[in-house]
């Protein structure tokens, strides 16, 4: 009944209203004389935007793309780079102002994990993307010294506002401290296009996959034929990553 009851709403919240009222108006217009084909271009739209807000294509898409590398069982490195994704500058925390947003405080988790575990830096990448963002290397500079990492042991990179600069000038300061070996920490979703940036860059990283956003042994239920604003999300990113990676590779 919980699942039943989840389904229904989805078609009462948007986007799944949405996908409703674009269905009653192709119908109404195919009943109109002469308007079959214009009736056809929406429902055409219409069935592109639920495929686009189903969960069920969302984790096939979405685990297709975090897939291209995996985890090393034992990592191997002598810094972790960790690319920043975003942060809010005034959200209270709980030692100052300012925090992560999700992906990169799921990214901070791994990299701090393996900090200990190796005992080497952190190399933190990223500065203040808009004049309302929060400086993010800053920002998790200031959440790994609440968690215990030493000061010695984080490096900060506060200029750039991308993927490419992050490993522009990330580039530098590696080639600054003689650090060869590092393993680079970012969400699944961005690592390919993040190590194609680095190798542009002279820099072999070592991939360390972080903040999953679908599960990779997908099992199917009928809910997942539902539409949701967050599978919408998730085909949207893919989609975001496709584009930007072949602009990586083959403009920039």
């Amino acid at each position: 009944m919980v699942y039943f009851l989840k389904f229904g709403a989805s078609w009462v919240l948007p986007p799944g209203c949405l996908i409703l009222a674009f269905w009653a108006l192709a119908v109404y217009v195919w009943r109109r004389k002469g308007e079959k084909r214009l009736a056809g271009v929406i429902a055409g739209f219409t069935f592109i935007f639920y495929f686009l807000c189903s969960p069920l294509v969302a984790e096939y898409s979405m685990a297709a793309l975090e897939n291209y590398y995996q985890p090393p069982k034992v990592p191997q490195g002598d810094v972790v780079i960790m690319l920043g994704g975003g942060a809010m500058p005034d959200s209270p925390d709980v030692d100052g102002d300012g925090a992560l947003c999700a992906h990169p405080a799921n990214r901070l988790l791994t990299a701090v994990r393996l900090q200990r575990e190796l005992d080497v830096p952190i190399l933190l990448s990223g500065g203040r993307v808009y004049s309302d963002t929060g400086d993010e290397a800053r920002i998790a500079a200031r959440i790994l010294r609440s968690l215990g990492v030493p000061e010695d042991k984080i490096l900060v990179e506060t200029r750039s506002i991308n993927t490419t600069q992050n490993a522009q000038f990330s580039a530098d300061i590696l080639r600054e401290h003689g650090l060869t070996q590092p393993l680079l920490v970012t969400s699944a979703f961005h690592m390919n296009r993040a190590m194609l940036n680095f190798e542009k860059q002279g820099i072999q990283c070592t991939a360390y996959p972080a903040d999953y956003s679908v599960t990779h042994h997908p099992v199917f239920n009928y809910t997942k034929l539902r539409p949701t604003a967050d599978a919408l999300l998730d085909n949207v990113t893919v989609l975001q990553e496709r584009l930007r990676t072949g602009v990586t590779r083959y403009l920039e």
